[in-house]
């Protein structure tokens, strides 16, 4: 492994100890920096045979990175790899110090971790249940212009989601300020005047926390506030982690939280060795966290902290290096909400590398960047990329491409349009449409089974077969005609298993005027026959044996089999749930309402050149860390990327809410309010939701700099309308366009031809 370090990389290898911050532009190297820094401290003979370099990361893939990184640099200085460094996420930190005491934390030796699907599964349960107790609780926060009809629909089918979102955002934050559920109660008691937000976020939090004792578990959030704690109770403990750990290289320390940083500044003790790498600009994730770019931003200023810079990035063109610069320079000095200019910081700005240096930059083409002022319908631009994907992958089959989505809703579109297309498209979005198709199929059967006398039940497990079996666009007619057929089926037992002289479907005429048809139908009847009869297996069994008769892919199989676990682990949580409920959870899989783990390459990490010449399909989100030859920008508009103007709408303030209030902000505000020292006028309703904006606002800036950072050689920046043709292209790309229309007269009208 040949790594030449930079003028730049060299003065942060030069670290000697103590408190060192470090700014990192994209494409800078900061892994390998950091990797090969822990080799060096390693090979320097100055660790007992006891002790080891502690890195700290952000996602599991990453801890891959830097194991096999270390270990091959110090393999080259002739030490044995492994040995001498321990790399961790911060989960992974917190559990191994949670384990050396889970008796300070009040868990017993044998606890166990509830994963985040089934952490997903107990909130939702226990929203339902609020709900159900409390049903008109949070009328007084509806748009008070809704009928009752509509206000009925609101409580069924929107409020279960969204104080479902409430109680994930107000647990996490309750958890990252160490605050219990008992002490929550004792200050509620001591208010004056009551915080309605406030009081459901502790039941919730009390149901919550109570079912997971229940299982002798904790959640993610659990393991850091617990290892924090017992750090501060067992000085003996601390001591002997200091001593076993005396050198801290944080990764990706944009992304720290509170508590993240206070654990990291416990461990390294106030004379120790700490050295934080990371991009402010690149901090993505912090809506209703306490995770905030400006914790790595002040400790950097702080008095006694060494500071390095790796301004030098060869992952870019010249051009995409000014665009994104420029969009920095931008928003610091020109955005039009000046609370918002925060957002992205210099220095550094992005410097390409020396002229001969490693890694130089790939030769500058302005024409190569596309900003589009078209004014695409949201169906239009959806087109117009796959139009110009259609042309440019013949030309580039070793190269790599990538469609960023602000949303995964939208990514899903795009990728349904490149597969009717018979473009290869490879999937980073909540669940791969394998993953969604899947479980909708086996949703739709379980339906059926549950309620086997429904014509419409019926229709629908036929229309989601028929879509496994044919995905031609082709077919979709013949499918969508049998299930209308069946829908119009008033007596379904004379369809499935009809007696002498009930024949549904000899009755109909088909075998002659149709006989493509009837023997489809025939077909399915035998399916739903065998499946009828195994309805008495358990849920696992059952939904095998369903899969075996839909599915002959061994993905969709191991899928299968995936999904038959996750039930029965859900029926045996919950042992009164019958066939109607469990179709209720692969329902909320089938939507993505649900994060179902270990279908995305999240945590096996994701490599770009694996898939030249396919379409990669992700969020933004998920681009983060990852480049391309080529990439799309899609939905830079007001919805999507709002700047806190006049008519910007925001995704969190949900419609039939009054004066657009963000109910999780307007939670979180009032978990604060009960912290103070005032009187309940701490909390002004709305001022919340006003920051909530600001914060989101800042958010999108990064992500947006974040998505053009991703692209080597080629970009393509798009907006549309939206669904209901009243949106207008985003303030930042708007001023990206003035930019590069004064620097270049390449751009963009031409960008549908190119």
């Amino acid at each position: 492994m040949t790594f030449l370090p930079r003028p730049k990389q060299r003065e942060v290898l030069d670290y000697s100890g103590g408190y060192m911050g470090v700014s990192a532009v994209p494409g800078s190297g900061k892994t390998w920096t950091l990797s090969l820094l822990a080799a060096q401290i390693v090979a320097s003979g100055e660790l007992r045979d006891d002790q080891e370099v502690l890195v700290v990361t952000l996602v599991n893939s990453a801890v891959d990175n830097f194991y096999q990184r270390v270990g091959q640099f110090v393999k080259e200085a002739g030490l044995i790899p492994h040995l001498g460094y321990r790399v961790r996420t911060l989960h992974g930190l917190a559990h191994d110090i949670v384990r050396q005491r889970p008796d300070l934390a009040g868990l017993a030796d044998n606890f166990t971790i509830t994963d985040e699907s089934q952490a997903n599964g107990i909130r939702t349960d226990i929203a339902v249940a609020w709900l159900r107790a409390n049903p008109y609780s949070l009328d007084g926060y509806l748009d008070p212009d809704l009928d009752e009809d509509r206000a009925r629909w609101v409580r069924r089918e929107q409020l279960p989601d969204l104080v479902g979102d409430v109680a994930l955002a107000f647990i996490r934050y309750a958890k990252d300020l160490q605050l219990t559920p008992e002490r929550l109660r004792q200050r509620l008691d001591e208010l004056p005047v009551p915080l309605p937000l406030a009081e459901m976020g502790y039941a919730l939090y009390a149901d919550y926390q109570r079912a997971l004792a229940y299982r002798g578990a904790v959640d993610f959030d659990d393991l850091i506030r617990l290892a924090l704690e017992a750090l501060r109770l067992d000085e003996k403990l601390l001591e002997r982690l200091r001593d076993q750990w005396p050198y801290i290289l944080e990764d990706e320390a944009q992304d720290s939280s509170r508590l993240q940083e206070e654990i990291l500044k416990t461990l390294a003790g106030k004379d120790g060795n700490w050295v934080r790498v990371g991009d402010p600009n690149q901090a993505i994730y912090e809506t209703f966290t306490t995770a905030n770019p400006k914790y790595l931003r002040d400790f950097i200023k702080k008095r006694g902290v060494l500071r390095r810079e790796l301004p030098n990035s060869g992952r870019s063109t010249q051009s995409i290096i000014d665009l994104a610069n420029s969009l920095v320079a931008w928003t610091m000095k020109k955005h039009p909400v000046r609370p918002a200019r925060d957002a992205l910081s210099a220095p550094p700005l992005i410097e390409p590398v020396e002229a001969g240096g490693e890694g130089a930059n790939p030769p500058d083409d302005p024409s190569q960047v596309y900003l589009s002022d078209r004014k695409f319908t949201a169906a239009e631009e959806i087109k117009v990329v796959a139009d110009s994907l259609g042309r440019w992958l013949p030309e580039h089959p070793e190269s790599t491409v990538a469609v960023l989505a602000p949303r995964n809703d939208r990514g899903e579109e795009f990728v349904s349009e490149l597969k009717r297309r018979d473009i290869e498209v490879v999937e980073r979005l909540r669940s791969s449409a394998t993953t969604r198709l899947s479980a909708d199929v086996l949703r739709a059967v379980l339906d059926h089974l549950a309620e086997p006398g429904s014509a419409s039940k019926l229709a629908a497990v036929y229309k989601a077969w028929g879509q496994a079996l044919d995905s031609g666009e082709a077919n979709k007619p013949f499918t969508e005609r049998a299930a209308e057929l069946l829908r119009k089926c008033s007596q379904v037992e004379d369809y499935v298993w009809p007696a002498p002289g009930r024949d549904w479907l000899e009755a109909l005429g088909l075998a002659e005027s149709a006989p493509e048809l009837y023997a489809r139908l025939v077909e399915f009847r035998a399916l739903l026959r065998r499946w009828q009869e195994a309805v008495s297996l358990p849920i696992d069994q059952l939904l095998l044996t369903v899969s075996q008769d839909l599915f002959s892919e061994p993905a969709q199989l191991a899928l299968s089999h995936k999904l038959a676990v996750v039930l029965r682990q859900a029926g045996q949580e919950h042992p009164s749930w019958r066939l109607a409920e469990l179709a209720g959870e692969l329902r909320a899989i089938a939507r993505n309402e649900r994060t179902f783990l270990g279908f995305s390459d999240d945590d096996s990490g994701f490599d770009p050149d694996l898939y030249k010449g396919k379409v990669v399909v992700a969020t933004m989100h998920k681009a983060k860390g990852l480049e391309w030859d080529r990439v799309y920008i899609t939905s830079v508009n007001t919805y999507d990327f709002p700047s806190g103007l006049e008519g910007d709408t925001f995704i969190s303030e949900k419609w039939f809410l009054r004066d657009h209030l963000n109910l999780e902000a307007e939670a979180l505000a009032q978990l604060e309010a009960l912290l103070g020292t005032d009187e309940y006028s701490w909390y002004e309703e709305g001022l919340a939701t006003r920051r909530a904006r600001l914060d989101y606002v800042r958010e999108r800036l990064r992500l947006l700099y974040v998505g053009i950072t991703r692209a080597k050689k080629e970009l393509v920046v798009t907006w549309n309308t939206g669904r209901k043709g009243g949106l207008r292209p985003a303030e930042p790309l708007l001023a990206l366009l003035d930019y590069f229309s004064k620097r270049s007269s390449a751009n963009d009208t031409n960008f549908p031809n190119k």
